[in-house]
């Protein structure tokens, strides 16, 4: 079963780039998978902790990258049926989830996710 139009929530550090926070991360392989899922219709939600200049620097890294955001910590559509402050959505992707596959890099003690692996899982689930 092929999905279309999903809310995706991404977390940003760890998720789209390697954990240095406050400063921007290294590439992990997120933009290719992030532009696919664009391409094919769902909305992506950009889910972090950063705020004010930080998360500035993660809204831009998407507009450097040309992977347009739906909506950042909101989902602008739950509105109408709640007012919970969390972010509704179909898929979240997040370092952090349980399951969410991961690598374990030699030279940081936080791991990040695992791109490639990560677009298989959304490719047998029928997402991309």
């Amino acid at each position: 079963m092929a999905f279309t139009e999903l809310y995706i929530a991404i977390d940003f550090d760890g998720t789209c780039v390697t954990h240095e926070y406050p400063y921007l991360g290294m590439d992990i392989g997120a933009v290719p998978v992030l532009r696919e899922l664009v391409e094919r219709g769902h909305r992506l939600i950009l889910y972090t902790m950063r705020s004010g200049k930080l998360e500035k620097i993660a809204v831009e890294w998407f507009k450097d990258h040309n992977i347009p955001l739906f909506a950042v910590n909101e989902n602008p559509t739950q509105k109408k049926w709640t007012k919970s402050p969390k972010v509704h959505a179909d898929v979240y992707i997040d370092d952090s989830a349980a399951g969410c596959p991961l690598i374990y890099p030699e030279h940081s003690a936080r791991p990040y996710v695992d791109w490639a692996k990560m677009r298989e899982w959304l490719v047998a689930e029928g997402i991309l």
